[in-house]
């Protein structure tokens, strides 16, 4: 296994400076798949002629999007402007949207500040035109524990919808056996437990994802430098439940790029951005690695290796929030 890490590229700017020489777009521009599928945008979420530029005419079967829960362009902005933000690029991801067609959002819950900003997001979504569908959660295999209070080991997905989409139910089963006995029914004369009449062996996801393993640099997945990258799995999920082979899947903050890739491995096409040109080329870089080598990141190295065969980065240190008393990570 490699040990070449990226360190965080939302804590080192030094090492965003030296990467962005090596980065193909600049603010306002896109990247045209050369097999003509994808597109990369470098724009912001908000900009709405941006991301009419990008979709050119074209309308989204799907939108998965997973904004910085508390945090735009690596600075913090108070509540009330995060919520403006967010109404902002989530009403161009909406507009761009076929007329039946799925909305996904990932979004935080902070317990330390009153759970925002999903309370205020959710609120926010209201005034909207889609229908809430799941409050999806998320189990992460790794937490952080404390002796006064409940680990936190959850992610949270907002399902929304526009219209009436097809949902393919067939996306939801997991490779988790049933072996839960019980609830009986009487069916044609004879009684029934629920793990005969089901159309699986398998039991469904539901709204409750205990079956997907959070990314962690041991995993071929891992795009390093990407701090809280998404599983390529839950994305997969989604992708299949909610939009047809061949469908077009948008998503407005690009990260390690596995929307990207999980669209390329479905056979779907995507449309994605990001407002920083190195999160925009390593996600280009991502399905071109994938496409060379079947591999689906770096693991433990990372995506400018040929550039920057060896990196010595002194990494700055994010601002320390105020810990719960006694707070160590640790794995269940």
């Amino acid at each position: 296994m490699k040990n070449n890490p990226l360190p965080r590229l939302d804590t080192s700017e030094e090492l965003r400076q030296t990467l962005l020489p090596f980065c193909r777009l600049r603010l306002g521009e896109t990247w045209v798949d050369p097999q003509g599928r994808h597109k990369v945008g470098c724009l912001d979420a908000a900009d709405t002629n941006g991301v009419l530029d990008l979709l050119d005419g074209t309308r989204a079967d799907l939108a998965v999007n997973d904004p910085p829960y508390n945090l735009v362009a690596f600075e913090e902005r108070e509540l009330a402007d995060y919520i403006h933000w967010c109404k902002q690029w989530a009403g161009n991801a909406i507009a761009t949207l076929q007329p039946d067609s799925s909305f996904y959002v990932w979004l935080g819950a902070d317990q330390r500040n009153g759970f925002q900003p999903l309370p205020d997001f959710i609120v926010m979504m209201r005034q909207t035109s889609l229908r809430s569908r799941s409050f999806i959660t998320m189990r992460n295999q790794r937490g952080y524990g404390t002796q006064k209070n409940w680990m936190a080991v959850r992610q949270e997905l907002l399902y929304y919808v526009k219209g009436d989409p097809d949902f393919n139910i067939e996306a939801e089963y997991t490779d988790i056996p049933k072996i839960l006995r019980g609830y009986y029914k009487e069916v044609g004369g004879q009684l029934t437990e629920n793990g005969s009449r089901g159309k699986s062996e398998n039991i469904r996801a539901g709204n409750v994802w205990v079956d997907v393993q959070q990314v962690f640099y041991r995993m071929e997945e891992n795009v390093s430098g990407c701090y809280a990258q998404k599983p390529l799995k839950a994305i997969e999920r989604i992708i299949k439940a909610s939009s047809p082979v061949e469908g077009l899947v948008t998503d407005f903050f690009a990260h390690s790029g596995t929307t990207l890739l999980a669209s390329e491995i479905n056979q779907r096409r995507c449309f994605t951005a990001d407002i920083d040109p190195v999160f925009c080329e390593i996600s280009i870089r991502r399905l071109e690695h994938y496409r060379a080598t079947g591999k689906l990141g770096w693991q433990n190295g990372h995506a400018f290796e040929k550039e920057l065969p060896a990196l010595h980065f002194a990494v700055a240190s994010p601002p320390a929030a105020q810990p719960e008393p006694q707070l160590q990570a640790s794995l269940f």
